[in-house]
């Protein structure tokens, strides 16, 4: 019996020291999974207003990722800050919320360094007489859906698993729209990496206006390769830079978004794996080093880059609930964090349907949406130069589009992001459909059978007025 007690203390001693361990000193995959609780709690809590609760238990914990079961996650509403650990003492995990610029992950625990910045500007529209009929679409918040449309939204196979928002915008008007339920056309979603798309666009704003050109070199004050990285190269995923994409443990991505406080300068510091402009890579690294490259283009001192976009690019289009959330040295985080309503998202992606213009105001250079959807060569046909996925899904037979298995058409390109993100553009039959949820990559999901039923509705719709 003295032997039992003996090695039920002993055993004691060793998790209560492996305990003490873990939290003076939690390994990094404790803390991404901390830091990523918090985030994602705090950005649903205080942009998208939902229940920190059902956050967590359904955005942070149902997708199956095992250590993520056990953490826990406590709220400051007052402060605007969330915390969250793994069995609640471990990981140290730290998000905070800030008017006007949503959430930012907070991975030296230097509160107090974000917490005081101020809001962006916002976008004051001109002065005009409100009618007193809401418009249409996208010139008020009125819809009129059509039948055919209606009925492709009404199966949840279509949808797919985790959907929450679908929108169908044909020749310039909503057409069609589903929310789940909890979910409303007021509810910003977060688009992942369809942020790189708009940074795209972003970019091409600060070319229009010379402060940038798609040659332009010499973005790295050093002589070892990288300083001959193109900014179209950088746009093009063909940078040449090392970086590791993967998901699920700590990678280059994961240790960028969940662990450094300056994003930018981790995403620069990878040497070359190639040489410029020669082989296709994707990287998250890489559209954050284009947001700093945009922040240091936009030299008006008054305004900061949030502020630039909101007056220059969201405001002139009428986007109106989109933020794109910065990490903690201020740099906006270009590849992963902007939140927006569907409708919103539609918006964007009418305006790259309608090559860069909005009511005849060019925002962007012409011929720039063109360039973001030609293929980048070393994509093997996948991806487009300007962040833009030219295919919806990865290809079944190497180099074949699979879209076209599903009566596509070739001048589609998608904005794409994780967890079942997607805006489908295709110019040719004037069509935008957007579709925004929580469907992890492993179930399988692809968005182009809702899209060939959403085109074999318009046809529907449009042999039905031609009677």
């Amino acid at each position: 019996m003295r032997i039992l007690r003996g090695i039920i203390i002993a055993l004691l001693f060793i998790l209560i020291a492996l305990a003490l361990a873990l939290w003076r000193k939690p390994p990094a995959l404790l803390r991404v999974g901390a830091n990523y609780s918090a985030k994602i709690v705090c950005s649903n809590v205080f942009l998208a207003g939902r229940d920190p609760d059902e956050v967590l238990r359904v955005d942070v914990q149902a997708p199956g990722i095992a250590l993520l079961k056990a953490m826990h996650v406590s709220v400051d509403r007052e402060r605007g800050v969330v915390r969250a650990a793994f069995l609640g003492f471990i990981g140290d995990g730290l998000a905070v919320a800030r008017p006007g610029r949503g959430c930012t992950v907070v991975p030296d625990g230097k509160l107090e360094s974000v917490a005081a910045a101020p809001a962006p500007m916002a976008y004051v529209a001109p002065p005009s007489i409100e009618p007193v009929v809401s418009p249409l679409w996208p010139e008020g918040a009125s819809v009129q859906t059509h039948p055919p449309v209606d009925h492709v939204l009404q199966d949840a196979a279509l949808l797919g698993p985790g959907a929450r928002a679908v929108v169908v915008v044909d020749h310039g008007r909503i057409v069609g729209e589903h929310y789940a339920a909890g979910f409303a056309p007021t509810t910003p979603l977060l688009g992942w990496s369809m942020t790189k798309t708009v940074m795209a666009g972003v970019i091409g704003m600060l070319i229009k206006d010379g402060k940038l050109s798609l040659d332009q070199a010499g973005f790295w004050p050093v002589h070892d390769g990288r300083e001959r990285i193109r900014l179209k190269d950088l746009l093009a995923m063909s940078s040449g830079l090392k970086w590791n994409e993967a998901y699920g443990a700590v990678s280059d991505v994961t240790g960028m978004l969940y662990l450094q406080p300056d994003m930018a300068a981790f995403a620069r510091s990878p040497l070359l794996a190639h040489p410029p402009g020669e082989a296709w890579l994707y990287s998250s690294g890489t559209a954050v080093i284009l947001s700093r490259i945009a922040e240091d283009a936009q030299t008006d001192e008054a305004h900061d880059l949030a502020s630039f976009i909101n007056a220059r690019l969201f405001g002139p289009i009428g986007i109106t609930t989109a933020t794109i959330e910065p990490d903690e040295h201020g740099t906006l985080v270009g590849s992963s964090y902007m939140y927006a309503t569907a409708r919103d998202w539609a918006r964007y992606g009418q305006f790259l349907l309608q090559d860069g213009t909005w009511q005849g105001q060019e925002l962007l250079p012409a011929g720039y949406v063109a360039m973001m959807a030609t293929p980048v060569t070393a994509s093997k046909g996948q991806y487009g130069m300007g962040q833009t996925w030219l295919w919806g899904s990865d290809a079944v037979t190497p180099g074949v589009n699979p879209d076209a298995a599903f009566g596509i058409p070739p001048d589609a390109f998608w904005m794409s992001g994780h967890d079942g993100q997607s805006v489908c553009i295709i110019k040719s039959r004037q069509l935008v459909i957007v579709r925004l949820g929580l469907t992890p990559y492993a179930v399988g999901y692809s968005p182009q059978p809702l899209v060939k039923a959403v085109l074999e509705a318009q046809r529907a719709t449009a042999a039905e007025a031609s009677r």
